[in-house]
């Protein structure tokens, strides 16, 4: 015991270093709050200087990686902390709640990195993996962030500091880090994701399908045919993935992209409402309160007023899948 930890504590020093310069680039590069798009495909940098009660939340498939502050995230009975010590892996897209810790002084930094499956796919055939089955995985872990990852983060940040460096060196950084994460211990799951042999990437491949036509007339016959699953088989993977049933997240799914609609895209409720798929505006609006909280004509009026009362908003992307911070 004495010999382990007389081997560990140099590496603390390195470690704060690395983490202050994290921070300091992320202030450099972030300025205000809010959601800031950057020069490189499915990277995006987040700063908020409030603290937020639990609250639900989807994200896409991404490395999400906090270095400062503290989100924790409640996923059926799992709780999970991702702050600079730790950084989340989404391997599908994935409805969960989420709370938010920070403040004035110590803003909430983070980065977001989508998982993008034919950059995995290239990197997998390029290790040549032949691994066999692997155990289940789950579809959202949070990870220990080693050296090796917190090195090629600032790599990557001061790369996005420099136009030039961002646009020739920050493609590659960003392929370090999805291998990085692809050869770590949460590897599997997002090697899970693009095997459809495997139950997990079945689920994976019924959720890419949900996201893609989330609007359009979706069944769980359907999903559960296309998935070469049984009705009894596709609930139960399903739920084991995503800790809901398949038209739940189905529903949830609607609801935050109607959601996002209003508060980005200005579109009235109405709009929103029918652009998601749904045919009734009253049942909309019953199901967006009881997910949000509040009816879809209060985050309407909120949002306006809101920009009314800021400076002008920071660029916003909107991705393939919902993501919040």
């Amino acid at each position: 015991m004495v010999y382990v930890k007389t081997l560990a504590a140099p590496a603390i020093a390195p470690a704060a270093a690395t983490q202050a310069r994290t921070v300091e680039l992320l202030m450099q590069l972030t300025q205000r709050d809010g959601v800031h798009a950057t020069p490189i495909e499915g990277v995006r940098l987040f700063r908020g200087s409030e603290s937020h009660p639990r609250r639900p939340v989807m994200y896409e498939p991404s490395i999400f990686i906090v270095c400062q502050g503290r989100k924790r995230g409640f996923l059926g009975d799992q709780v999970f902390v991702y702050d600079a010590q730790q950084y989340l892996v989404l391997s599908v897209p994935m409805p969960f709640e989420c709370e938010t810790e920070a403040s004035p002084e110590e803003p909430i930094l983070a980065i977001s990195i989508r998982v993008d499956l034919t950059t995995v796919a290239e990197l997998l055939m390029a290790l040549d993996d032949k691994r066999g089955p692997v155990a289940e995985p789950s579809g959202i872990y949070a990870t220990p962030l080693d050296a090796t990852l917190s090195n090629a983060l600032v790599r990557l940040l001061e790369a996005l500091a420099q136009p030039d460096e961002a646009r020739i060196l920050g493609p590659a950084i960003v392929r370090e880090i999805c291998y990085r994460v692809l050869t770590g211990e949460q590897g599997d799951a997002i090697r899970a994701a693009l095997t459809h042999q495997h139950q997990f990437g079945r689920i994976a491949k019924a959720l890419r399908r949900i996201h893609t036509d989330y609007c359009g007339d979706l069944d769980v016959e359907t999903l559960a045919s296309e998935a070469g699953m049984s009705l009894a088989v596709f609930h139960a993977h399903f739920k084991a993935v995503t800790s809901t049933s398949p038209m739940q997240y189905v529903k949830t799914t609607r609801l935050h992209h109607a959601r996002l609609l209003i508060t980005h895209d200005g579109l009235n409720v109405s709009a929103a409402a029918t652009r998601v798929g749904y045919e009734s505006a009253s049942q909309f609006s019953r199901e967006f309160k009881r997910l949000f909280g509040m009816s879809p004509a209060d985050e309407m009026r909120r949002t306006r007023s809101a920009a009314a009362a800021v400076a002008p908003r920071v660029e916003v992307v909107v991705p393939r899948y919902v993501t919040a911070v």
